[in-house]
């Protein structure tokens, strides 16, 4: 029983407990951090790429091979990011580290690390069954979920133009099925261009997209750190999975790829 709950509740790892409806707006000033995408190439001195776990194979029974400065999976075009997924094997030859994937695409990790202030990524998302495009924070090399985790964007292909954002902590996590977050319907986010939008306070968490919040949790449950870790920089990631236990439950349509998420720019406020 117990594995068939936690199975479920993979399946469903977007939370709707903590709707909001307010205004936001980016700062007027010049962002702290941002990537506009104007150059030629990925720009290496502000993003890494995570091949980590590649060989092992990655979490959530993630189908995907992420690339490392391979064009076909990352590059800059027309001036904006392009991370795109494919139905193509992994094989040895070509990727020595690879863990048998069927699927190529790439992960982008923020060089420095990012805390307080207002993130503004304006993207548009592919609705391919199976991809997993994702916009998220978190401190890479912390235990999950303890250290926490801050899902800006995340939707799964087989349910197109849900818009899902999400926290997750030691107490509150998908695991124990208790993850605060909200959803938002977006009628036209695979084929048009979003600001997807995070206010990272002290005393709250708000999520947007275009100007307008759709989820925020305060900074006032009991149980300290577990509740609330959200108090260090964070690493900002950029990705596009492929399957896995939630973007995967309607299995893969492999005649759908490639996939790709277009980001036009990147920008963070930090907060003074």
């Amino acid at each position: 029983m117990f594995l068939i709950t936690l199975a479920l509740q993979a399946a469903t790892l977007g939370a709707t407990n903590y709707s909001a409806e307010a205004p936001m707006k980016a700062p007027t000033t010049k962002p702290s951090f941002a990537d506009e995408f104007n150059g030629r190439t990925v720009n290496t001195s502000k993003w890494r790429y995570d091949t980590s776990f590649n060989a092992k194979g990655w979490f959530n029974n993630e189908l995907q091979y992420y690339a490392k400065d391979r064009p076909k999976n990352a590059r800059i075009e027309n001036g904006q990011l392009v991370i795109e997924a494919h139905a193509e094997v992994a094989d040895k030859a070509r990727f020595p580290d690879t863990g048998g994937q069927r699927y190529t695409s790439a992960k982008l990790i923020a060089r420095n690390r990012l805390g307080y202030g207002f993130y503004e990524v304006r993207a548009k998302v592919p609705c391919g069954r199976g991809t997993w495009p994702a916009i998220w924070l978190l401190p890479i090399g912390d235990k999950w979920p303890d250290g926490g985790e801050i899902d800006v964007m995340e939707m799964v292909g087989w349910d197109a133009n849900v818009i899902h954002g999400t926290l997750h902590t030691g107490a509150f996590n998908h695991a124990k099925g208790t993850q605060r977050g909200a959803q938002r319907t977006v009628p036209d986010a695979c084929t048009a261009f979003h600001r997807y939008q995070l206010d990272w306070q002290p005393d709250a968490i708000t999520i947007g997209i275009d100007d307008r919040a759709f989820m925020r949790v305060k900074n006032d449950q009991p149980g300290g750190h577990a509740a609330w870790p959200f108090t260090k920089p964070y690493d900002l990631v950029l990705n596009l999975a492929v399957g896995g236990d939630w973007g995967g439950k309607m299995g893969v349509d492999d005649a759908a790829f490639p996939q790709r998420m277009t980001v036009d720019y990147v920008r963070h406020w930090a907060r003074r």
